[in-house]
Protein backbone atom coordinates (compact mmCIF):
# COMPACT_ATOMS: atom_id res chain seq x y z
CA UNK A 1 0.00 0.00 0.00
CA UNK A 2 1.49 3.06 -1.12
CA UNK A 3 1.68 6.33 1.23
CA UNK A 4 -0.36 8.62 -1.15
CA UNK A 5 -3.57 5.95 -0.55
CA UNK A 6 -2.91 5.80 3.08
CA UNK A 7 -2.73 9.56 4.08
CA UNK A 8 -5.00 11.79 1.31
CA UNK A 9 -3.13 13.63 -1.20
CA UNK A 10 -5.14 16.34 -0.69
CA UNK A 11 -3.50 17.38 2.47
CA UNK A 12 0.00 17.67 0.45
CA UNK A 13 -1.30 21.22 -0.17
CA UNK A 14 -2.85 21.98 3.06
CA UNK A 15 0.41 20.76 4.90
CA UNK A 16 2.57 23.03 2.19
CA UNK A 17 0.61 25.97 3.00
CA UNK A 18 0.63 25.66 6.64
CA UNK A 19 4.27 24.88 7.02
CA UNK A 20 5.26 28.62 5.17
CA UNK A 21 4.15 29.54 8.38
CA UNK A 22 6.33 29.81 11.12
CA UNK A 23 5.94 28.58 15.08
CA UNK A 24 7.30 30.62 17.94
CA UNK A 25 7.99 27.77 20.40
CA UNK A 26 8.95 30.19 23.04
CA UNK A 27 6.60 32.60 23.98
CA UNK A 28 6.58 35.02 27.06
CA UNK A 29 4.64 33.68 29.96
CA UNK A 30 1.96 36.62 29.42
CA UNK A 31 1.50 35.43 25.79
CA UNK A 32 0.92 32.02 26.75
CA UNK A 33 -2.05 32.93 29.23
CA UNK A 34 -3.71 35.11 27.43
CA UNK A 35 -3.77 32.85 23.99
CA UNK A 36 -5.15 29.75 26.13
CA UNK A 37 -7.55 28.51 23.49
CA UNK A 38 -11.57 27.77 25.39
CA UNK A 39 -11.52 24.42 26.39
CA UNK A 40 -13.30 21.70 24.10
CA UNK A 41 -16.71 21.32 25.08
CA UNK A 42 -18.16 17.89 23.26
CA UNK A 43 -16.91 17.01 20.05
CA UNK A 44 -15.75 20.18 19.04
CA UNK A 45 -13.81 20.86 15.29
CA UNK A 46 -9.95 21.14 15.51
CA UNK A 47 -7.69 21.55 12.68
CA UNK A 48 -5.08 19.07 11.87
CA UNK A 49 -1.72 20.24 12.95
CA UNK A 50 1.61 20.06 10.56
CA UNK A 51 5.11 20.69 10.95
CA UNK A 52 8.37 19.35 9.02
CA UNK A 53 10.82 19.02 11.81
CA UNK A 54 9.23 17.95 14.90
CA UNK A 55 5.86 17.88 16.90
CA UNK A 56 4.41 17.64 20.32
CA UNK A 57 1.18 17.03 21.29
CA UNK A 58 -0.29 17.01 24.82
CA UNK A 59 -2.81 17.79 27.57
CA UNK A 60 -3.18 21.01 27.71
CA UNK A 61 -1.57 24.15 25.60
CA UNK A 62 0.86 24.90 28.42
CA UNK A 63 2.54 21.53 28.68
CA UNK A 64 2.75 21.20 24.50
CA UNK A 65 4.46 25.14 24.63
CA UNK A 66 6.92 23.60 27.12
CA UNK A 67 7.81 20.33 25.08
CA UNK A 68 8.11 22.20 22.09
CA UNK A 69 10.41 24.52 23.74
CA UNK A 70 13.01 21.86 24.42
CA UNK A 71 12.84 20.53 21.13
CA UNK A 72 13.97 24.09 19.75
CA UNK A 73 16.90 23.74 21.99
CA UNK A 74 17.81 20.49 20.46
CA UNK A 75 16.62 18.33 23.17
CA UNK A 76 15.52 14.82 22.04
CA UNK A 77 12.15 13.23 22.29
CA UNK A 78 12.24 12.36 25.78
CA UNK A 79 13.60 15.49 27.11
CA UNK A 80 10.89 17.14 26.08
CA UNK A 81 8.84 14.66 27.60
CA UNK A 82 10.25 15.36 30.57
CA UNK A 83 9.37 18.71 30.69
CA UNK A 84 5.82 18.33 29.27
CA UNK A 85 5.13 15.22 31.88
CA UNK A 86 5.82 18.26 34.61
CA UNK A 87 4.06 21.18 33.39
CA UNK A 88 0.96 18.73 33.26
CA UNK A 89 1.70 18.01 37.21
CA UNK A 90 1.11 21.60 37.31
CA UNK A 91 -1.84 22.69 34.89
CA UNK A 92 -3.64 19.57 34.96
CA UNK A 93 -3.18 18.30 38.86
CA UNK A 94 -6.51 15.73 38.12
CA UNK A 95 -5.08 13.77 36.24
CA UNK A 96 -1.15 12.69 36.07
CA UNK A 97 1.97 14.05 38.11
CA UNK A 98 5.00 13.00 39.78
CA UNK A 99 2.74 11.12 42.46
CA UNK A 100 1.82 8.34 39.72
CA UNK A 101 3.03 5.79 37.26
CA UNK A 102 3.19 6.06 33.30
CA UNK A 103 4.00 3.39 30.78
CA UNK A 104 6.32 4.95 28.03
CA UNK A 105 7.35 3.55 24.40
CA UNK A 106 10.00 5.27 23.12
CA UNK A 107 11.52 4.62 18.82
CA UNK A 108 15.04 4.87 18.66
CA UNK A 109 14.98 5.57 14.85
CA UNK A 110 19.22 5.66 14.13
CA UNK A 111 19.13 2.01 15.51
CA UNK A 112 15.06 1.68 14.31
CA UNK A 113 14.48 0.37 17.74
CA UNK A 114 11.44 0.53 20.37
CA UNK A 115 11.93 -0.07 23.72
CA UNK A 116 9.25 0.09 26.43
CA UNK A 117 9.52 1.97 30.25
CA UNK A 118 7.14 0.55 32.38
CA UNK A 119 7.07 3.80 35.51
CA UNK A 120 4.00 1.81 36.68
CA UNK A 121 3.42 2.05 40.46
CA UNK A 122 4.03 -1.14 42.99
CA UNK A 123 2.21 -2.42 46.13
CA UNK A 124 4.20 -1.70 49.58
CA UNK A 125 5.86 -4.66 50.44
CA UNK A 126 3.56 -4.54 53.56
CA UNK A 127 0.52 -4.96 51.46
CA UNK A 128 -1.29 -8.15 51.20
CA UNK A 129 -4.06 -9.85 49.16
CA UNK A 130 -6.75 -8.57 52.04
CA UNK A 131 -5.17 -5.41 51.31
CA UNK A 132 -9.11 -4.18 50.58
CA UNK A 133 -11.55 -6.39 52.62
CA UNK A 134 -13.05 -5.47 55.65
CA UNK A 135 -13.60 -7.33 59.25
CA UNK A 136 -16.66 -9.23 57.39
CA UNK A 137 -14.08 -10.34 54.43
CA UNK A 138 -15.77 -8.76 52.07
CA UNK A 139 -13.95 -5.78 50.06
CA UNK A 140 -14.76 -2.24 51.21
CA UNK A 141 -16.53 0.43 49.04
CA UNK A 142 -14.85 1.02 46.04
CA UNK A 143 -15.13 4.99 46.60
CA UNK A 144 -13.71 4.11 50.13
CA UNK A 145 -10.92 2.36 48.70
CA UNK A 146 -9.91 4.75 46.43
CA UNK A 147 -9.87 8.21 48.62
CA UNK A 148 -8.02 6.19 51.04
CA UNK A 149 -4.19 5.71 52.40
CA UNK A 150 -4.59 2.12 51.43
CA UNK A 151 -4.93 2.57 47.60
CA UNK A 152 -1.77 4.80 46.88
CA UNK A 153 0.85 2.26 45.28
CA UNK A 154 4.56 3.77 44.90
CA UNK A 155 4.82 6.21 42.65
CA UNK A 156 6.93 5.55 39.50
CA UNK A 157 7.03 8.24 36.80
CA UNK A 158 10.48 9.56 37.88
CA UNK A 159 12.31 7.13 37.78
CA UNK A 160 10.96 6.09 34.45
CA UNK A 161 11.87 9.30 33.23
CA UNK A 162 15.10 9.39 34.79
CA UNK A 163 15.94 6.42 33.55
CA UNK A 164 15.23 7.22 29.65
CA UNK A 165 17.32 10.06 29.97
CA UNK A 166 20.01 8.70 30.91
CA UNK A 167 20.09 6.69 27.70
CA UNK A 168 18.31 9.10 25.26
CA UNK A 169 18.61 12.46 26.87
CA UNK A 170 20.15 15.37 25.46
CA UNK A 171 20.13 18.21 27.24
CA UNK A 172 21.27 18.29 30.70
CA UNK A 173 18.10 17.55 33.22
CA UNK A 174 18.38 20.42 35.34
CA UNK A 175 17.16 22.11 32.18
CA UNK A 176 13.97 20.03 31.58
CA UNK A 177 12.39 21.18 35.17
CA UNK A 178 12.51 25.04 34.06
CA UNK A 179 9.38 25.13 32.33
CA UNK A 180 7.65 23.59 34.93
CA UNK A 181 9.92 25.86 37.77
CA UNK A 182 8.67 29.22 35.95
CA UNK A 183 4.63 28.40 35.58
CA UNK A 184 4.84 27.64 39.03
CA UNK A 185 6.52 30.32 40.41
CA UNK A 186 5.02 33.34 38.44
CA UNK A 187 1.52 30.96 37.89
CA UNK A 188 -0.70 29.86 35.51
CA UNK A 189 -4.57 29.52 34.63
CA UNK A 190 -7.02 27.23 36.47
CA UNK A 191 -8.49 25.55 33.41
CA UNK A 192 -12.44 24.88 33.59
CA UNK A 193 -11.63 21.39 33.63
CA UNK A 194 -9.59 21.31 36.58
CA UNK A 195 -12.46 23.63 38.06
CA UNK A 196 -14.78 21.52 37.40
CA UNK A 197 -13.37 18.48 38.40
CA UNK A 198 -12.71 20.36 42.11
CA UNK A 199 -15.74 21.51 42.44
CA UNK A 200 -17.50 18.15 42.33
CA UNK A 201 -19.38 17.08 45.20
CA UNK A 202 -17.24 14.70 46.65
CA UNK A 203 -13.66 16.37 45.70
CA UNK A 204 -15.32 19.90 46.85
CA UNK A 205 -15.56 18.12 50.41
CA UNK A 206 -12.27 16.75 50.31
CA UNK A 207 -10.21 19.49 49.29
CA UNK A 208 -11.78 22.21 51.32
CA UNK A 209 -10.83 19.84 54.19
CA UNK A 210 -6.70 20.38 53.41
CA UNK A 211 -5.60 23.66 54.07
CA UNK A 212 -3.68 23.69 50.69
CA UNK A 213 -5.98 22.28 48.45
CA UNK A 214 -8.63 24.71 49.42
CA UNK A 215 -6.15 27.41 48.79
CA UNK A 216 -5.36 26.48 45.37
CA UNK A 217 -8.63 25.91 44.21
CA UNK A 218 -11.62 27.88 46.18
CA UNK A 219 -11.90 31.50 47.06
CA UNK A 220 -12.17 32.27 50.82
CA UNK A 221 -16.13 32.14 50.69
CA UNK A 222 -15.71 28.36 49.92
CA UNK A 223 -16.64 29.02 46.43
CA UNK A 224 -14.51 27.72 43.40
CA UNK A 225 -11.99 30.02 42.10
CA UNK A 226 -13.48 30.96 38.69
CA UNK A 227 -11.24 29.15 35.29
CA UNK A 228 -8.63 31.11 34.28
CA UNK A 229 -7.75 32.74 37.71
CA UNK A 230 -4.03 32.78 37.86
CA UNK A 231 -2.49 30.51 40.90
CA UNK A 232 0.86 29.50 41.85
CA UNK A 233 1.99 26.35 43.40
CA UNK A 234 5.27 27.12 45.30
CA UNK A 235 5.70 23.68 47.11
CA UNK A 236 5.74 21.90 43.95
CA UNK A 237 8.12 24.41 42.69
CA UNK A 238 10.73 24.12 45.41
CA UNK A 239 10.21 20.55 45.63
CA UNK A 240 11.07 20.25 41.40
CA UNK A 241 14.24 22.70 42.06
CA UNK A 242 15.60 19.41 44.61
CA UNK A 243 14.59 17.20 42.03
CA UNK A 244 16.82 19.07 38.88
CA UNK A 245 19.70 19.04 41.08
CA UNK A 246 19.46 16.14 42.87
CA UNK A 247 17.73 13.56 40.33
CA UNK A 248 14.68 11.46 41.47
CA UNK A 249 16.67 10.48 44.75
CA UNK A 250 15.52 13.55 46.19
CA UNK A 251 11.69 12.28 45.83
CA UNK A 252 12.48 8.79 46.42
CA UNK A 253 14.80 9.43 49.85
CA UNK A 254 14.86 11.60 51.85
CA UNK A 255 11.96 14.81 52.98
CA UNK A 256 9.71 13.99 50.34
CA UNK A 257 9.59 10.15 50.76
CA UNK A 258 9.03 10.93 54.61
CA UNK A 259 6.09 13.49 53.93
CA UNK A 260 4.98 10.36 51.20
CA UNK A 261 4.78 7.87 53.69
CA UNK A 262 3.77 10.08 56.88
CA UNK A 263 0.31 11.34 55.06
CA UNK A 264 -0.57 7.79 53.69
CA UNK A 265 0.09 6.30 56.90
CA UNK A 266 -2.18 9.39 59.17
CA UNK A 267 -5.06 8.69 56.76
CA UNK A 268 -8.24 7.87 58.17
CA UNK A 269 -7.81 4.63 56.33
CA UNK A 270 -4.46 4.32 56.34
CA UNK A 271 -1.87 2.37 54.03
CA UNK A 272 1.02 0.93 54.45
CA UNK A 273 3.15 2.80 52.18
CA UNK A 274 7.26 3.24 53.64
CA UNK A 275 10.15 5.27 53.04
CA UNK A 276 11.80 2.09 52.30
CA UNK A 277 9.48 1.37 49.47
CA UNK A 278 9.97 4.26 48.24
CA UNK A 279 13.63 4.11 47.85
CA UNK A 280 13.45 0.53 46.73
CA UNK A 281 11.57 1.65 43.62
CA UNK A 282 13.18 0.13 40.49
CA UNK A 283 11.76 1.18 36.33
CA UNK A 284 10.96 -1.97 34.43
CA UNK A 285 12.71 -2.15 30.94
CA UNK A 286 11.44 -4.30 28.35
CA UNK A 287 10.45 -5.09 24.94
CA UNK A 288 7.04 -3.76 24.01
CA UNK A 289 4.42 -6.05 22.06
CA UNK A 290 3.91 -6.11 18.76
CA UNK A 291 1.55 -7.40 15.88
CA UNK A 292 0.56 -6.99 11.97
CA UNK A 293 -2.85 -5.36 11.23
CA UNK A 294 -3.00 -4.74 7.11
CA UNK A 295 0.60 -4.08 6.42
CA UNK A 296 1.68 -1.94 9.50
CA UNK A 297 3.12 -3.34 12.54
CA UNK A 298 1.89 -1.93 15.23
CA UNK A 299 3.26 -2.00 18.74
CA UNK A 300 2.49 -1.32 22.67
CA UNK A 301 3.35 -2.02 26.18
CA UNK A 302 3.90 -5.26 27.71
CA UNK A 303 2.03 -6.48 30.57
CA UNK A 304 0.98 -4.79 33.25
CA UNK A 305 -0.52 -3.10 30.62
CA UNK A 306 -3.41 -4.56 29.06
CA UNK A 307 -3.52 -2.00 26.32
CA UNK A 308 -1.01 -3.48 23.92
CA UNK A 309 -2.40 -6.69 24.06
CA UNK A 310 -5.95 -5.69 23.57
CA UNK A 311 -5.17 -3.41 21.09
CA UNK A 312 -3.50 -6.19 19.03
CA UNK A 313 -6.07 -8.31 19.76
CA UNK A 314 -8.83 -5.79 18.64
CA UNK A 315 -6.69 -5.60 15.23
CA UNK A 316 -5.88 -9.11 14.42
CA UNK A 317 -9.37 -9.86 14.50
CA UNK A 318 -11.11 -7.18 12.55
CA UNK A 319 -8.20 -8.17 10.08
CA UNK A 320 -10.67 -10.36 7.93
CA UNK A 321 -13.37 -7.65 7.67
CA UNK A 322 -12.71 -5.24 5.09
CA UNK A 323 -13.44 -2.25 7.19
CA UNK A 324 -12.36 0.33 4.78
CA UNK A 325 -15.25 -0.54 2.60
CA UNK A 326 -17.40 0.64 5.34
CA UNK A 327 -18.20 4.36 6.46
CA UNK A 328 -17.27 5.31 9.29
CA UNK A 329 -20.39 5.66 12.29
CA UNK A 330 -22.01 3.62 10.33
CA UNK A 331 -24.07 0.67 12.30
CA UNK A 332 -21.72 -2.37 10.05
CA UNK A 333 -18.32 -0.57 11.16
CA UNK A 334 -19.25 0.12 14.63
CA UNK A 335 -20.89 -3.37 15.17
CA UNK A 336 -17.51 -5.29 14.25
CA UNK A 337 -15.79 -2.86 16.01
CA UNK A 338 -17.73 -3.36 19.29
CA UNK A 339 -17.92 -7.41 18.71
CA UNK A 340 -13.81 -7.40 18.57
CA UNK A 341 -13.72 -5.55 21.67
CA UNK A 342 -15.90 -7.69 23.46
CA UNK A 343 -13.32 -10.42 22.59
CA UNK A 344 -10.66 -8.67 23.73
CA UNK A 345 -11.91 -7.47 27.20
CA UNK A 346 -12.99 -10.97 27.91
CA UNK A 347 -9.50 -11.63 27.40
CA UNK A 348 -8.34 -9.04 29.49
CA UNK A 349 -10.35 -10.02 32.16
CA UNK A 350 -9.27 -12.78 33.05
CA UNK A 351 -5.83 -12.83 32.41
CA UNK A 352 -4.27 -9.41 32.19
CA UNK A 353 -2.04 -9.00 35.27
CA UNK A 354 1.43 -8.53 36.20
CA UNK A 355 3.50 -11.14 34.14
CA UNK A 356 5.89 -11.16 36.81
CA UNK A 357 3.62 -12.93 39.57
CA UNK A 358 0.61 -14.43 37.26
CA UNK A 359 1.61 -16.67 34.52
CA UNK A 360 0.14 -14.35 31.10
CA UNK A 361 0.30 -16.33 27.78
CA UNK A 362 0.81 -13.16 25.73
CA UNK A 363 2.43 -14.87 22.70
CA UNK A 364 -0.57 -17.07 22.76
CA UNK A 365 -3.09 -14.48 22.65
CA UNK A 366 -1.43 -12.75 19.77
CA UNK A 367 -0.74 -15.99 17.62
CA UNK A 368 -2.13 -15.28 14.28
CA UNK A 369 -4.33 -18.80 15.02
CA UNK A 370 -5.76 -17.66 18.09
CA UNK A 371 -6.80 -14.53 16.49
CA UNK A 372 -8.31 -16.17 13.12
CA UNK A 373 -10.33 -18.82 15.65
CA UNK A 374 -11.60 -15.65 18.22
CA UNK A 375 -12.55 -13.68 14.75
CA UNK A 376 -14.69 -16.56 13.42
CA UNK A 377 -16.54 -16.25 16.37
CA UNK A 378 -17.92 -12.29 15.38
CA UNK A 379 -21.10 -12.92 12.77
CA UNK A 380 -22.55 -10.11 10.88
CA UNK A 381 -25.78 -10.25 11.91
CA UNK A 382 -26.37 -11.18 15.94
CA UNK A 383 -23.72 -9.54 18.57
CA UNK A 384 -22.00 -12.35 20.79
CA UNK A 385 -23.69 -10.61 23.80
CA UNK A 386 -21.35 -11.41 26.65
CA UNK A 387 -18.19 -13.39 25.08
CA UNK A 388 -16.45 -15.71 26.87
CA UNK A 389 -12.28 -15.61 27.31
CA UNK A 390 -10.47 -17.51 25.12
CA UNK A 391 -8.50 -20.42 25.71
CA UNK A 392 -4.51 -19.65 24.14
CA UNK A 393 -2.36 -22.89 24.30
CA UNK A 394 -0.25 -22.82 27.25
CA UNK A 395 -1.79 -21.63 30.04
CA UNK A 396 -0.81 -23.00 33.57
CA UNK A 397 -3.17 -21.60 35.30
CA UNK A 398 -6.98 -21.45 35.32
CA UNK A 399 -8.13 -17.85 37.02
CA UNK A 400 -10.88 -16.20 38.13
CA UNK A 401 -12.59 -13.01 35.84
CA UNK A 402 -11.76 -9.93 37.32
CA UNK A 403 -14.10 -7.29 36.06
CA UNK A 404 -12.19 -4.41 37.91
CA UNK A 405 -12.53 -1.28 35.79
CA UNK A 406 -10.04 1.65 36.03
CA UNK A 407 -10.56 5.28 36.73
CA UNK A 408 -10.09 8.27 34.40
CA UNK A 409 -7.01 10.52 35.99
CA UNK A 410 -4.76 10.16 32.75
CA UNK A 411 -3.21 11.80 30.38
CA UNK A 412 -1.38 10.99 26.84
CA UNK A 413 1.52 12.43 25.41
CA UNK A 414 2.60 11.57 22.25
CA UNK A 415 6.17 13.31 21.01
CA UNK A 416 8.86 12.51 17.40
CA UNK A 417 11.79 14.97 17.83
CA UNK A 418 13.64 16.15 15.01
CA UNK A 419 15.67 13.27 14.65
CA UNK A 420 12.95 11.13 13.76
CA UNK A 421 12.67 9.45 17.68
CA UNK A 422 9.57 9.19 18.93
CA UNK A 423 7.24 9.08 22.75
CA UNK A 424 4.26 7.81 23.07
CA UNK A 425 3.41 7.83 27.09
CA UNK A 426 0.23 7.60 29.03
CA UNK A 427 0.67 8.55 32.22
CA UNK A 428 -2.06 8.73 35.32
CA UNK A 429 -2.83 9.05 39.18
CA UNK A 430 -5.89 7.05 38.25
CA UNK A 431 -9.11 8.68 39.73
CA UNK A 432 -9.47 12.17 39.16
CA UNK A 433 -7.16 14.06 41.50
CA UNK A 434 -5.93 10.40 42.33
CA UNK A 435 -6.20 9.41 46.71
CA UNK A 436 -6.62 12.86 46.77
CA UNK A 437 -3.88 12.88 49.74
CA UNK A 438 -1.68 16.11 48.35
CA UNK A 439 2.10 16.17 49.83
CA UNK A 440 4.23 18.76 48.80
CA UNK A 441 2.45 20.41 45.90
CA UNK A 442 1.26 17.18 43.90
CA UNK A 443 -1.37 14.48 44.25
CA UNK A 444 -0.86 10.34 45.35
CA UNK A 445 -2.30 8.19 43.13
CA UNK A 446 -5.29 6.02 44.17
CA UNK A 447 -3.36 2.77 41.86
CA UNK A 448 -3.53 -0.14 44.30
CA UNK A 449 -7.60 -0.17 43.59
CA UNK A 450 -7.01 -0.67 39.36
CA UNK A 451 -5.76 -4.66 41.06
CA UNK A 452 -9.23 -7.26 42.16
CA UNK A 453 -9.96 -5.25 45.28
CA UNK A 454 -11.42 -9.07 46.03
CA UNK A 455 -8.29 -11.58 45.96
CA UNK A 456 -10.52 -14.67 45.09
CA UNK A 457 -14.10 -14.80 43.42
CA UNK A 458 -17.05 -16.62 45.44
CA UNK A 459 -15.93 -20.08 44.61
CA UNK A 460 -12.39 -19.30 45.90
CA UNK A 461 -10.53 -19.74 42.42
CA UNK A 462 -7.58 -17.19 42.41
CA UNK A 463 -7.69 -13.91 40.92
CA UNK A 464 -4.92 -13.05 38.33
CA UNK A 465 -4.73 -9.10 39.31
CA UNK A 466 -5.11 -9.82 43.02
CA UNK A 467 -2.69 -7.42 45.41
CA UNK A 468 0.51 -8.91 46.09
CA UNK A 469 3.83 -7.02 47.59
CA UNK A 470 5.79 -5.53 45.08
CA UNK A 471 3.16 -6.27 42.05
CA UNK A 472 1.79 -3.86 39.91
CA UNK A 473 -1.99 -3.30 39.43
CA UNK A 474 -3.37 -4.06 35.59
CA UNK A 475 -3.61 -1.04 33.53
CA UNK A 476 -5.80 -0.02 30.34
CA UNK A 477 -2.97 2.45 29.59
CA UNK A 478 -2.14 2.27 26.51
CA UNK A 479 0.38 3.66 24.41
CA UNK A 480 1.28 2.60 21.12
CA UNK A 481 3.62 3.36 18.14
CA UNK A 482 2.99 2.04 14.65
CA UNK A 483 5.44 1.01 12.21
CA UNK A 484 5.02 0.67 8.34
CA UNK A 485 6.22 -2.74 6.80
CA UNK A 486 9.56 -1.26 6.32
CA UNK A 487 10.20 -0.05 9.82
CA UNK A 488 9.80 3.55 9.25
CA UNK A 489 7.45 5.13 12.09
CA UNK A 490 4.23 5.98 11.28
CA UNK A 491 2.10 6.96 14.04
CA UNK A 492 2.61 7.49 17.87
CA UNK A 493 -0.74 7.58 19.61
CA UNK A 494 -2.20 7.30 23.26
CA UNK A 495 -5.06 8.67 25.28
CA UNK A 496 -6.78 8.88 28.65
CA UNK A 497 -10.59 7.78 30.32
CA UNK A 498 -9.78 4.90 32.08
CA UNK A 499 -11.26 1.39 30.85
CA UNK A 500 -11.90 3.36 27.17
CA UNK A 501 -8.96 3.78 26.34
CA UNK A 502 -8.20 0.87 24.77
CA UNK A 503 -11.46 1.11 22.37
CA UNK A 504 -10.50 5.09 22.17
CA UNK A 505 -6.84 4.21 20.46
CA UNK A 506 -8.03 1.65 18.51
CA UNK A 507 -10.53 3.75 16.96
CA UNK A 508 -8.36 5.75 15.41
CA UNK A 509 -6.22 3.45 14.28
CA UNK A 510 -8.65 2.47 12.17
CA UNK A 511 -9.64 5.89 11.28
CA UNK A 512 -6.03 6.13 10.05
CA UNK A 513 -5.38 2.97 8.28
CA UNK A 514 -8.88 1.65 6.86
CA UNK A 515 -10.92 4.81 6.33
CA UNK A 516 -7.81 7.07 5.46
CA UNK A 517 -8.13 10.09 7.72
CA UNK A 518 -5.95 12.43 8.97
CA UNK A 519 -4.84 12.28 12.74
CA UNK A 520 -7.07 15.05 13.91
CA UNK A 521 -10.10 13.21 11.75
CA UNK A 522 -9.34 9.67 13.49
CA UNK A 523 -9.13 11.47 17.12
CA UNK A 524 -12.61 13.01 16.98
CA UNK A 525 -14.12 9.85 15.52
CA UNK A 526 -17.04 9.22 17.65
CA UNK A 527 -15.68 7.20 20.71
CA UNK A 528 -17.55 3.83 20.45
CA UNK A 529 -17.36 0.40 21.34
CA UNK A 530 -18.10 -2.40 23.71
CA UNK A 531 -16.13 -3.38 27.05
CA UNK A 532 -18.24 -6.85 26.96
CA UNK A 533 -20.89 -5.24 28.19
CA UNK A 534 -23.12 -2.79 26.86
CA UNK A 535 -22.12 -0.86 22.79
CA UNK A 536 -21.32 2.56 23.84
CA UNK A 537 -22.03 5.28 21.73
CA UNK A 538 -20.40 8.66 22.16
CA UNK A 539 -23.64 11.32 22.91
CA UNK A 540 -24.77 14.23 20.52
CA UNK A 541 -22.39 12.51 18.11
CA UNK A 542 -22.90 11.09 14.34
CA UNK A 543 -23.02 7.61 15.99
CA UNK A 544 -25.62 7.53 17.90
CA UNK A 545 -27.92 7.47 15.12
CA UNK A 546 -26.98 3.96 14.40
CA UNK A 547 -28.42 2.53 18.09
CA UNK A 548 -31.93 1.33 16.83
CA UNK A 549 -30.21 -0.89 13.92
CA UNK A 550 -27.85 -2.01 16.84
CA UNK A 551 -30.21 -2.73 19.07
CA UNK A 552 -32.06 -5.25 16.22
CA UNK A 553 -28.54 -7.27 15.93
CA UNK A 554 -28.69 -7.79 19.69
CA UNK A 555 -27.04 -5.23 21.09
CA UNK A 556 -27.46 -3.54 24.59
CA UNK A 557 -26.91 0.41 23.44
CA UNK A 558 -25.33 2.68 25.87
CA UNK A 559 -25.10 6.39 25.12
CA UNK A 560 -22.93 8.71 27.01
CA UNK A 561 -20.75 11.54 27.43
CA UNK A 562 -17.06 9.79 26.52
CA UNK A 563 -14.84 12.43 27.42
CA UNK A 564 -11.83 10.90 25.67
CA UNK A 565 -7.99 12.22 25.86
CA UNK A 566 -6.67 11.27 21.99
CA UNK A 567 -3.31 12.57 21.42
CA UNK A 568 -1.39 11.29 18.40
CA UNK A 569 1.26 12.32 15.92
CA UNK A 570 0.86 10.78 12.12
CA UNK A 571 3.96 10.53 9.36
CA UNK A 572 2.45 12.15 6.03
CA UNK A 573 5.09 12.87 3.10
CA UNK A 574 6.38 16.31 4.51
CA UNK A 575 6.97 15.94 8.01
CA UNK A 576 4.10 15.19 10.46
CA UNK A 577 0.48 15.63 10.93
CA UNK A 578 -0.62 15.94 14.72
CA UNK A 579 -4.25 15.96 16.67
CA UNK A 580 -5.58 16.38 20.09
CA UNK A 581 -8.44 15.43 21.48
CA UNK A 582 -11.44 18.36 20.86
CA UNK A 583 -13.28 16.71 23.88
CA UNK A 584 -10.54 18.05 26.19
CA UNK A 585 -8.07 21.28 26.24
CA UNK A 586 -5.27 19.46 24.29
CA UNK A 587 -2.75 21.17 21.47
CA UNK A 588 -1.07 19.21 18.74
CA UNK A 589 2.18 21.84 17.18
CA UNK A 590 4.86 21.82 15.85
CA UNK A 591 7.43 23.37 14.03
Amino acid sequence: MQKKSIFQCRFIFLATLCLSVSVSVSPTHAQLVRDLPEPASGVKAKSVAFAKQYMVAAAHPLATEAGLEILARGGSAIDATIAVQLVLNLVEPQSSGIGGGAFMLHFDAAKKATVAYDGRETAPMLSTPKLFLGEDGKPIRFADAVRSGKSVGVPGVLRALEAAHAAYGKLEWAALFQPAIRLAENGYPLSARTVQQASGTQNSVLMQSNPATKAMFFNADNTPKAAGTIIKNIALANLLKRIAKGGADAFYIGETARNIATAVGAHVRPGVLSEGDLAGYRTRISEPVCGLYRTYRVCGMSMPSSGGVAIVQMLGVLERFDMGALKPNSAEAIHLFSEAGRLAYADREKFAADDRFADVPVAALISADYLRARSAMIRTDKTLGRAPAGTPVNVKTAFAGDATLSETGTSHISIVDAAGNAVSMTTSIDASFGSLIFVDGFFLNNQLTDFSLAPADADGNAVANAVFPGKRPRSAMSPMLIFSKNGELTMSIGSALGSTIINQVAKSIVGVIDWKLDMQAAISLPNIGSRNGPTDLEKNTPAEKTATALQALGHEVRIADIPGGLQGILRVPEGWQGGADPRRDGLAKGK
